[in-house]
C-alpha cells in the first residue's frame, strides 16, 4: 500500500499528530503537538483541556505500551481504554503527573513517595551507632583486639585496673561467690565502688542491693605490656560474659570507669540490641514497625466530646449520642443512678454542671475504691476546658466489659466500667456496629512512639544524635543542611559518600520544585494536589529520563508567585533534556513562559472542544481568543467598588498547629477573607486544621487532629460551618448535577403529575432510574453495560433493549411538553430553565447554576466526567439556591484550581453573592486577582516551614499592598501596574 506524502511527512515530522480526535466534548479536532518543547493547554474550564492531554495523549501512550507486553503479563495490569482518536502518530512513552495525591494509604508518606526513606534506612543501617533505649549509653559490640587496642592508645604511663562486672545491683550477701573466687586464686574485688581484697570484705547487708567488680589484674600502660593486657582482658571478658569495666584511677571521678562489651547489649542495663538492618527502620514491616500502632503514628480513641457534644444536655435528655435512644439508657439507668449517687449528680443533671471528678469516673469508669479510673483505652481530654490534658493511658481488662449482665447484683456494689470502656466493646460486634460508632472516635498520635511509626530499638540508632524519626521531622532545607555538615573519615567514608550523594540530590530536587518547607515525615493524605504533583515532578527529576512526554496538570497550583520561577526552571531543566513537557495551566507566567500554547474553546462543555489557538506566545498575543483577550488587557477580572465592614469576628488563641508560632488571629464576619502567602506558611494548618476543624468540634462532627488552640472566640456566631472543595460530587456515573443539586426530585415530580403518568399511577419512583419500576432492568438503570474480556479492556456497550435511555419503554411514553424523562435529562441547564419556566422553584434552582457559569453542562451528565472547577461550583449553586445563610461560614482551599480567568471572575462574584446572603467566606488563595477582590486579607509568612507560621501583613488589599513586609503585597503592587500598562497599551 503507498502512504501518502502528506503523511509520511507528518509522521516523519517531530510532533505528536492527532487526528479526528472526539473524545468526551473534542469537536473531531486534529493538531500536531511538538515535541521536545515545553507545550502549554490552556482554554475554559471544561473546554477539554484534560481530554486531550490525559485521556488522549497520556492514556494512548500508555495503552500502547502495555499492549507491548505479554497477553500473561497484561492480566496483572490495569485495563486502559482505547481512546476515540481516529489516528495519534509520533507518541513516546508518558508520564502522568496529576493533581490527586499519589496514595489514599496513611502509611504513605513524602519519604516513601519519593524513595528518599529507602536511602536513609540503608544510611541509618551502616552508619547509625546503637544507644541503650533505657539509659542512653552507647551499644557498641566490639572485638577482643578493638578493646586492647584502644587501651594502648592511652597516654603512656596511665594506670588502669582491668575488672569484670559480675554483680550489679542485686540483693544479697555474695558471701559464697567471695568464696569461690579466693579459692580460684583471685585477690581483690570492687564492692559497691569501694576496693577491697577479699579477706577485707565486711559482711553485707542481704537487703540492700549491691555491685560486685573482680579486680582482674592491675597495669600501666607501656612498651611491652601487650601480652599480659591481652591475658587479662581475655579473663575478664570470660568471668563476666563478655563484659568489661576498665578503671582508670588518675582521671576525674565521672570518667575512671570505662565500660566495654562483646555483645550488643547495655553493658548496664543489659539490654540486648539487634544488629541494625534496613528492615529495621521500616514501618511497614513487623521488625521496624512500633507493636502499638503497627506502624500508622497514630492511634484511634473515643473522643467525649463527640459522644456528648451538648453539655446543656442531661443524660436523660440524650446528652451521649449513642445511647440517645431511650431503651439503650434504659440498661443503664440504675447503675448511672448509683453512680450519680456517689459523685453528685442525677440523670436530669447538664452535663456542664458535672465535677471533673463526676465527668471522669462517667466517661472513663472507677476503680474499687469508688474514685476516677487512672486508665482509659485512649488519651482522655480535659471535658471543662479546650485545652488538651492527657490523663492516663492504658488497657482495660476483660472483666470490666461484664457490667450489667448479671441483673441480680446489686448496682451500688459495682463499679461502674465508663461510658468509653463499653463503647469500645461494642467495637468487637462487627463492622455494623465499628462504622457506627466510628463517628465517636477521633485519630492522635500514638502515645508509645509519638507518632515516630518505629520500635524503640530502632529510634536508639543514630547518626551525630539524631535517630530516623527525628531526621524526617525535619524540614527537607534543614535535612539538607545537616547532611552538608557531616563529615567521615575512613572506611566510614566509602560507605557514607555514595548514600549522602544519593540523598543530598533527591532532596534538592525537592527544594528546586519549592517543598523545601515539608518533612519527609509528613503523610501523603496530607497534602494538596499541587504539593503531590510537584512531589512526583521531584521524583522524575531524580529518575533522569530522555525521549518522555510528562503530561502536568497545573503544577502551579499551591505555589505562591514567588514560588513560580523555580517552578518554571524545573519544567525547562525537563525540557532541556530532550523530553517533551505538556501542562494543562491557567497560570499567565507559565503561558507566557511557553514554546508552543495550544488553546482549547471557545466556550466550556458541549460549546468547547475545539482548537481555536496553536501557535506561539507572540502569535497568541495577537489573536483574538479569550486567553489572549486576558493577557493583552482588553478583558480583565472586576475589582468590587467598595470593601464590607465586618459584623464581628472569630478569634483563635495562640494557635501552635503544626508550623504556628503560637499566635492570635482574628477572622472577620460577613466578609470575603482570602488567607494568602508563600508555599509552607502555614494557611492550610490555620484555616483547614484550626479553623476549621474547631468549628466542626463545637457543631458535635467528627474531625481528626484538631489544631493546638489556646481557646476561640466568638464562635457562638458560627451555626453552620461548610467546606466547599473540588472533590467529584458523585463517584459513580449514576451521579449527576440533577440528582446532586435536587433539580430532579421537582422533575420527577412534575412528571409524575402529568395526566399519563396519573392515569397509570406512576409516583415519582417511577421516574427514578435507581430502583426498580420505571428503570431499565437490563442494565440497571446505567444505559450501558459492561463486559470484561479479561486480559483486554473491559468493554462498555450501549444498553440494546433500552437504547442508552435508562428507563422501560412503559416510562418513556410518560411525556411533558413533548419530552420524555430521558430527553429533559440531555437537555442543559440554559435548555431545561427555559423549558421549566413556569415552575419559579425549579427554574430559580436552576438560573443559579446557570449564574455560576454552568450553564452549558447537562442535566444528566455524569460526574466523573466533569472537572474539578465545574464539581466546586455545582456545590456552591446549591447553597446559592437556600434563602438565606447568616451564620454560616464556608471555606474553600484553592478555589482557582482548574479555571481559566475568565472564570475566576465568575467564581469572585458568585463568593459575594454568599457573603450578600449574609454568609462568611475564608478562602486560601494565592490568586491575584482573587487577593485583591477579597474584602479582607490574612498575609501569611514570612516564608516556609519554620520560617513561616506566622502573621505578616492583616487587612484590606490596599493595605496589604502598602505594608513593605508583605511579599504578597508586593506582586499585588506589581500585578495593579500590570493591569495599567495594559491597558494604556
Amino acid at each position: 500500500m503507498t502512504q501518502n506524502p502528506q503523511e509520511s511527512a507528518k509522521a516523519g515530522s517531530r510532533c505528536i499528530h492527532i487526528e479526528h480526535a472526539r473524545q468526551h466534548n473534542l469537536h473531531d479536532i486534529s493538531l500536531d503537538i511538538p515535541r521536545d518543547e515545553l507545550v502549554v493547554i490552556c482554554g475554559p474550564s471544561g473546554s477539554g483541556k484534560s481530554t486531550l492531554a490525559f485521556d488522549i495523549v497520556y492514556a494512548e501512550g500508555q495503552r500502547r505500551y502495555v499492549e507491548s507486553l505479554s497477553a500473561y503479563a497484561r492480566q496483572f495490569l490495569p485495563k486502559m481504554d482505547k481512546p476515540d482518536v481516529g489516528k495519534i502518530e509520533g507518541l513516546t512513552p508518558a508520564i502522568s503527573l496529576e493533581q490527586s495525591t499519589t496514595s489514599h494509604n496513611p502509611r504513605s508518606t513524602v519519604g516513601t513517595v519519593t524513595e528518599i526513606y529507602d536511602f536513609l534506612r540503608v544510611f541509618f543501617a551502616r552508619l547509625g551507632k546503637v544507644y541503650c533505649p533505657k539509659c542512653g549509653r552507647p551499644i557498641e559490640a566490639r572485638s577482643t583486639d578493638e578493646i586492647l587496642e584502644e587501651i594502648l592508645g592511652f597516654e603512656q604511663g596511665t594506670r588502669i585496673i582491668v575488672m569484670a562486672p559480675l554483680v550489679e545491683l542485686q540483693k544479697g550477701t555474695q558471701a559464697d561467690r567471695l568464696k569461690k573466687l579466693k579459692a580460684r586464686g583471685f585477690a581483690r574485688v570492687r564492692v559497691d565502688g569501694v576496693m577491697y581484697t577479699i579477706d577485707d570484705v565486711p559482711p553485707l547487708d542481704k537487703n540492700r542491693k549491691h555491685s560486685l567488680d573482680l579486680v582482674v589484674d592491675r597495669l600501666v600502660v607501656k612498651e611491652g605490656v601487650r601480652s599480659r593486657l591481652a591475658e587479662s582482658v581475655e579473663l575478664a571478658l570470660k568471668e563476666a560474659e563478655g563484659r568489661l569495666v576498665l578503671h582508670c584511677p588518675d582521671k576525674a571521678k565521672e570518667e575512671q570507669d570505662r565500660l566495654y562489651s562483646t555483645t550488643s547489649a547495655c553493658p548496664v542495663c543489659h539490654i540486648s540490641m539487634p544488629a541494625p538492618s534496613p528492615q529495621l527502620f521500616s514501618f511497614n514491616t513487623p521488625q521496624g514497625a512500633c507493636p502499638r500502632c503497627v506502624g500508622l503514628g497514630t492511634i484511634d480513641y473515643f473522643e467525649p466530646r463527640l459522644i456528648a457534644p451538648n453539655r446543656g444536655l442531661s443524660l436523660k435528655g440524650g446528652a451521649l449520642l449513642p445511647w440517645a435512644d431511650k431503651k439503650v439508657l434504659a440498661r443503664y439507668e440504675e447503675a448511672l443512678t448509683a453512680l450519680g449517687q456517689r459523685h453528685g449528680f442525677d440523670l436530669q443533671t447538664p452535663l456542664e454542671d458535672f465535677g471533673e471528678e463526676a465527668w471522669l469516673a462517667l466517661f472513663y469508669g472507677e476503680d474499687e475504691e469508688g474514685r476516677p479510673s487512672t486508665t482509659s483505652p485512649g488519651l482522655r481530654r480535659n471535658w471543662m476546658g479546650g485545652s488538651v490534658a492527657v490523663y492516663a493511658t492504658g488497657d482495660y481488662q476483660s472483666d470490666h466489659y461484664e457490667f450489667g449482665k448479671k441483673a441480680n447484683l446489686a448496682v451500688t456494689t459495682l463499679r461502674w466500667p465508663g461510658v468509653v470502656p463499653l463503647l469500645e466493646q461494642g467495637m468487637q460486634y462487627g463492622d455494623a456496629w465499628r462504622d457506627e460508632l466510628a463517628r465517636y472516635r477521633q485519630t492522635t498520635d500514638c502515645p508509645d512512639c509519638h507518632g515516630a511509626r518505629l520500635k524503640p530499638e530502632a529510634l536508639s540508632v543514630r547518626v551525630e544524635d539524631l535517630n530516623i524519626a527525628s531526621f524526617c521531622s525535619l524540614s527537607v532545607e534543614r535535612e539538607l543542611a545537616w547532611l552538608n555538615g557531616l563529615h567521615f573519615g575512613g572506611r566510614w567514608a566509602l560507605i557514607a559518600n555514595p548514600l549522602l550523594k544519593e540523598l543530598r540530590h533527591r532532596l534538592g530536587f525537592l527544594q528546586n520544585v519549592g517543598l523545601e518547607y515539608l518533612s519527609l515525615a509528613r503523610s501523603m493524605v496530607t497534602l494538596s494536589g499541587g504539593e503531590a504533583q510537584r512531589i512526583r515532578l521531584a521524583s522524575q527529576l531524580g529518575a533522569g529520563l530522555v525521549g518522555v512526554t510528562y503530561v502536568l496538570d497545573e503544577p502551579s497550583i499551591g505555589l505562591h508567585p514567588r514560588d513560580n520561577e523555580r517552578l518554571l526552571q524545573t519544567l525547562r531543566s525537563l525540557q532541556r533534556r530532550g523530553n517533551t513537557v505538556l501542562v494543562v495551566e491557567h497560570d499567565e507566567s507559565t503561558i507566557c513562559e511557553a514554546d508552543t500554547v495550544i488553546e482549547l474553546g471557545p466556550g466550556s462543555g458541549i460549546q468547547g472542544g475545539n482548537v481555536t489557538f496553536e501557535g506561539s506566545v507572540a502569535s497568541l498575543l495577537e489573536s483574538q481568543t479569550l486567553t489572549a483577550k486576558y493577557l493583552r488587557g482588553d478583558m480583565c477580572v472586576p475589582m468590587p467598588e467598595e470593601r464590607r465592614s465586618p459584623r464581628g469576628e472569630i478569634v483563635l488563641k495562640k494557635v501552635t498547629t503544626n508550623n504556628l508560632q503560637g499566635m492570635d488571629v482574628a477572622f472577620p464576619l460577613g466578609v470575603l477573607t482570602c488567607v494568602t502567602g508563600v508555599s509552607g506558611s502555614g494557611k492550610s494548618s490555620l484555616v483547614v486544621d484550626t479553623l476549621y476543624k474547631h468549628l466542626c468540634l463545637r457543631q458535635g462532627l467528627r474531625v481528626d487532629n484538631p489544631g493546638t488552640i489556646g481557646g476561640i472566640e466568638g464562635a457562638e456566631e458560627v451555626e453552620r460551618v461548610v467546606a466547599i472543595d473540588q472533590t467529584p460530587i458523585g463517584r459513580t456515573p449514576r451521579s449527576n448535577p440533577a440528582t446532586y443539586t435536587k433539580v430532579f426530585d421537582e422533575i420527577r415530580n412534575i412528571f409524575a403529575m402529568t395526566p399519563d403518568a396519573r392515569r397509570k399511577g406512576y409516583t415519582p419512583g417511577r421516574f427514578s432510574f435507581n430502583v426498580s419500576g420505571g428503570r431499565c432492568e437490563t442494565c440497571k438503570g446505567d444505559g450501558q453495560i459492561q463486559v470484561e474480556m479479561h486480559f483486554l479492556p473491559d468493554v462498555y456497550v450501549t444498553c440494546d433493549v433500552c437504547h442508552g435511555k435508562r428507563y422501560n419503554h412503559e416510562t418513556l411514553q410518560v411525556r411533558y411538553k413533548g419530552l420524555n424523562i430521558s430527553e429533559v435529562l440531555e437537555l442543559t441547564v440554559s435548555q431545561a430553565r427555559n423549558f421549566f419556566a413556569s415552575y419559579p422553584s425549579l427554574e430559580r434552582r436552576l438560573g443559579v447554576l446557570e449564574d455560576v457559569g454552568l450553564g452549558y453542562i447537562q442535566l444528566g451528565q455524569a460526574a466523573t466526567t466533569l472537572s474539578g472547577g465545574e464539581a466546586q461550583r455545582i456545590k456552591i449553586s446549591r447553597e446559592l439556591g437556600k434563602r438565606s445563610l447568616p451564620g454560616t461560614l464556608y471555606i474553600l482551599d484553592e478555589p482557582t484550581t482548574g479555571l481559566h480567568m475568565h472564570e475566576v471572575g465568575k467564581l469572585i462574584s458568585v463568593l459575594h453573592a454568599l457573603v450578600d446572603k449574609g454568609a462568611t467566606v475564608v478562602v486560601i488563595e494565592h490568586n491575584t486577582d482573587f487577593i485583591l477582590a477579597a474584602d479582607w486579607v490574612i498575609d501569611m509568612g514570612p516564608g516556609g516551614g519554620e520560617r513561616g507560621g506566622r502573621i505578616v501583613s492583616s487587612g484590606t488589599p490596599e493595605g496589604i499592598v502598602a505594608d513593605p513586609a508583605s511579599i504578597t503585597g508586593r506582586f499585588l503592587m506589581e500585578e495593579r501596574k500590570a493591569r495599567l500598562r495594559r491597558r494604556a497599551g
